[in-house]
Formats: structure tokens, C-alpha cells, sequence
């Protein structure tokens, strides 16, 4: 089945996110077939989006674990393609196989529980305990994953540095938005600065012109030494 203009755009914002913050230290994927068997090619998975940690970022056209090793997380936005939880139990299964760290299933359609966590241990996925904010952390990364409201997806799944999501990572957009924000405020405040030393430099020219005028003038001539008296 075709991917839908939100599934595109939810996955897409997600890896730019991911990117912007840890294409330093960690390879980037989304959408691109991770291979986890090197006997059979028919084993493969493709996260909507994944991490893995240790490598800085660079481009590549397939993921093979044998090769590169199992990214320490990977997420899975719900789309139309997804029947339900059956398919969802042979993708975790694929998941399980692979060795993935940490898997993130993200369905903006749920009001209830948006987000579930599987962590791998022991050679299986074991699904976390809800919390009761619904937010979990990316044990990996030290952040949280939080769904936001959003106006045209109805919900978006973010990564923030406090679980209250008041410090979300910002897309490529909000970034440039802030810097562009911040460069205007620091251009207002050279121009505040400017104006205020002009006025300085004028209130100085002023007390100095003003202290000439008052001051008082110089004799012209010495004064004349008293006469002698005649004998």
C-alpha cells in the first residue's frame, strides 16, 4: 500500500529531528531496509525511523547488522498499511530478531496510549509498564518521547529533554525560526546600544560646550604696582 502524505510527513519530521541532534555521534535512518540475517535477504525490516549510536552520521543505502551492528532504537509510526495486532506481532517479531535495543510504536490516531516501548532483553521484547504521564523515556538517548497535538495530524510524536515536553528538540523549521528570532533580537538590542551612546556622547558635548561658556575671563593686563612716594 502507498504511504500516506501524514505517515511521510510524521516519519520525515521525526528523523529531521533525530538528525539535527545526533547526526554527531550517531547514523540516521529512516524508511531504508535493515537487513538482520545474512542468509536469508528476506529478512529485513524498515523502521520509519532509527539510531544507531557511535558512528557520525553519513549516508549509505541499506543497513546490514552483521556489518554495522543493531541500532539501539527504532520507531514505528502506524499507518494505513498496519491491519492491526497481527501485523503489528510479526514486525515485532522481525524487531526481536534483528536485536534492536529499544522499539517505539507511535499511533496518532490513539487518544488513550499514542506510544508503546519494547526493550530488548535477555533476546526478547518486553513492553514497558504505561506510565502515568504516558511519557517514556528513550533510554539510549536520555530523552522522552511526547506526543504533541498537532494541527493537521492530529497528534506528533516529539523528543523532549524533561518529560513535560517544555524542552522539545525542534524541527529543521523552529530551529531556523529561533536562530532567525535571534538574530533580529540581537540586532535590536546593537541598534539600543548605538542609540544610547549617540545620546551619551551628545549629553557629554553638551555639558562640555556649556562649561566654556560660563567660564569667566582672563585679565588682559597685569595690575599696576603702587606709586612710590616723593621725598
Amino acid at each position: 500500500m502507498p504511504e500516506t502524505n501524514r505517515h511521510l510527513e510524521l516519519r520525515t519530521a521525526l528523523y529531521q529531528i533525530l538528525k539535527r541532534e545526533l547526526a554527531g555521534r550517531a547514523t540516521l535512518g529512516s524508511d531504508q531496509f535493515v537487513y538482520y540475517d545474512p542468509t536469508n535477504a528476506k529478512k529485513k525490516l524498515a523502521p520509519d525511523a532509527f539510531a544507531k549510536l557511535g558512528v557520525p552520521h553519513a549516508t549509505f543505502r541499506v543497513w546490514k547488522t552483521w556489518l554495522r551492528g543493531a541500532p539501539e532504537v527504532a520507531v514505528e509510526v502506524v499507518s494505513d498499511s498496519d491491519e492491526g495486532d497481527e501485523d503489528w506481532g510479526i514486525k515485532l517479531e522481525r524487531y526481536r530478531a534483528a536485536g534492536i535495543g529499544e522499539v517505539v510504536r507511535f499511533d496518532p490516531d490513539d487518544a488513550e496510549q499514542p506510544t508503546r516501548v519494547w526493550d530488548h532483553i535477555d533476546g526478547d521484547l518486553v513492553e514497558r509498564a504505561r506510565p502515568a504521564d504516558g511519557v517514556f523515556e528513550c533510554s539510549c538517548l536520555g530523552l522522552f518521547w511526547v506526543a504533541v497535538f498537532h494541527p493537521m495530524f492530529v497528534r506528533m510524536l516529539r523528543l523532549s529533554r524533561d518529560r513535560a515536553g517544555l524542552e522539545l528538540l525542534p524541527t529543521p523549521e523552529e530551529a531556523e525560526l529561533a536562530e532567525a528570532r535571534g538574530r533580529q533580537e540581537a540586532e535590536q538590542a546593537r541598534d539600543r546600544l548605538t542609540a544610547e551612546v549617540a545620546e551619551l556622547r551628545r549629553r557629554l558635548q553638551e555639558q562640555a560646550a556649556g562649561g566654556a561658556t560660563r567660564r569667566p575671563a582672563k585679565a588682559k593686563t597685569a595690575a599696576k604696582a603702587p606709586k612710590k612716594p616723593r621725598r
